[in-house]
């Protein structure tokens, strides 16, 4: 595996020129300022995403902003059947801070919005998560519990500009229970076969660029294991988004490399550098999402199947995965 910079002491996401000082770690070592950031404010992106799902139903919530553009928005979706039961999105004009978002991911306290009609709120107390949101007839309430005490945390520069960079803290192997209300119907999301995955973002990008993105959690012997697995985006030298969680320990892995096989539709293989990570991806349903605003121009095909393979941690040992439901994604952004 190609060396990766592991921050264990605590510091600025930004040096004093406003450059990132690259590297991963499993929990918020490095602390993200707005007041650091020595670019453009129109360039700033923040984003708290989060998503529950189980073997058949997938909720997503969406705060956040490219400065000039935002999106307050909630998906409840039949990734099964194929139906989108719910899509009420929100866009925002030129919101830049205004959303008030939280420079930690692991701190406590609540990031809200209400306006319009639309009401959403993450509530982060006692450990857990609360997500709440309420829109035109349709409602959810579910809370969030964390399995393991680490997240994959990473920070990289984009080769670009010396100032862009992105600061991202994806949790995810969270237990998830709560109920989803909505035209007349209602379904409960079980601790017992749901998980919870929060992806916070904050950074500055360029204009152009897209990703390979897949995250998912399930049972393996008993025990709770998850991963997460990316490339396309930024400079990946110093570290890269790839990990594995089992038994709540980490296991880094190096760069990692998507092949699909024809359309979105067919398979996808999933390895990567130093031959550890074997995985198989079978798409059911493709969420796809367009986005066209002032300059925002985004396309993304976030494919939701199984996954059956292998994975190796870093004591040897083979995970045998079989069957675990979730989704990897292509994203091509202009914004």
């Amino acid at each position: 595996m190609t060396p990766q910079k592991l921050h264990t002491t605590p510091g600025p996401v930004l040096d004093e020129k406003g450059s990132p000082n690259a590297g991963y770690a499993t929990k918020s070592v490095l602390q993200y300022s707005r007041k650091a950031i020595k670019a453009a404010p129109w360039r700033i992106k923040e984003w708290d995403w989060y998503q529950v799902s189980n073997g058949e139903k997938c909720l997503q919530f969406t705060l956040g902003h490219a400065a000039y553009a935002g999106q307050v928005g909630v998906m409840f979706f039949d990734f099964k059947t194929g139906e989108m039961l719910v899509d009420e999105n929100k866009i925002l004009v030129c919101p830049f801070g205004s959303l008030h978002l939280e420079e930690n991911a692991e701190e406590e306290g609540t990031t809200a919005y209400s306006k319009d009609g639309m009401e959403m709120a993450f509530i982060h107390k006692d450990g857990k998560r609360r997500l709440i949101c309420r829109c035109n007839g349709f409602s959810a309430d579910v809370t969030l519990e964390p399995q393991t005490p680490h997240a994959m945390v990473i920070n990289i520069p984009f080769a670009e500009r010396e100032t862009a960079f992105y600061y991202n803290h994806k949790i995810n192997c969270m237990k998830a229970e709560g109920t989803v209300t909505y035209g007349g119907s209602s379904y409960t999301f079980n601790k017992n076969d749901s998980y919870g995955l929060l992806d916070w973002g904050r950074g500055v990008w360029p204009f152009h660029n897209e990703w390979y993105w897949s995250n998912g959690a399930g049972k393996i012997d008993g025990e709770v294991f998850g991963f997460n697995l990316g490339c396309g985006f930024g400079v990946s030298d110093a570290a890269t988004e790839n990990i594995l969680f089992y038994k709540q320990e980490t296991h880094k892995l190096g760069k990692v490399s998507f092949t699909l096989t024809g359309d979105y539709d067919q398979p996808w293989h999933l390895t990567d550098e130093d031959g550890r990570l074997d995985l198989w991806f079978t798409p059911q349903y493709d969420r796809k999402t367009a986005i066209k605003l002032i300059w925002v121009d985004n396309c993304t095909h976030q494919m939701f199947g199984s996954f059956k393979g292998t994975a190796k941690l870093d004591d040897g040992t083979i995970l045998q995965i079989d069957n675990i439901i979730s989704f990897a994604e292509h994203a091509v952004n202009n914004w």
